[in-house]
């Protein structure tokens, strides 16, 4: 399925929470919802995702934050700077002194 889903299922163990979603194959963005700055960054630390965004939607972003998954959820990032870098073609220079030339 691509598209806004969520599953919801209760918890009482946070720890294990994260653990669940771990499992998962894919790994894009995460959404947490707390009002728990150590869960926050339990969750940041722990989760295997491109983004952890605490109190909003994963898919909440500004165009110069990096974007992007880990694991079958892409290779990359998106973003100003990533697009400079995709366009940047890098390249280098050498010159010897003209001292030790033959």
């Amino acid at each position: 399925m691509f598209g806004p889903v969520a599953t919801l299922e209760p918890f009482t163990d946070f720890k294990a929470a994260c653990q669940v979603v771990d499992r998962s194959d894919f790994g894009l963005q995460a959404g947490v919802f707390t009002r728990d700055l150590h869960k926050a960054h339990y969750a940041f630390e722990h989760l295997e995702v491109g983004g952890v965004v605490i109190n909003d939607i994963p898919s909440m972003r500004v165009d110069s934050m990096p974007y992007g998954g880990v694991k079958a959820s892409g290779l990359g990032r998106e973003g100003i700077r990533y697009a400079l870098e995709h366009l940047t073609e890098r390249r280098v220079m050498v010159i010897r002194h003209a001292a030790r030339l033959p």
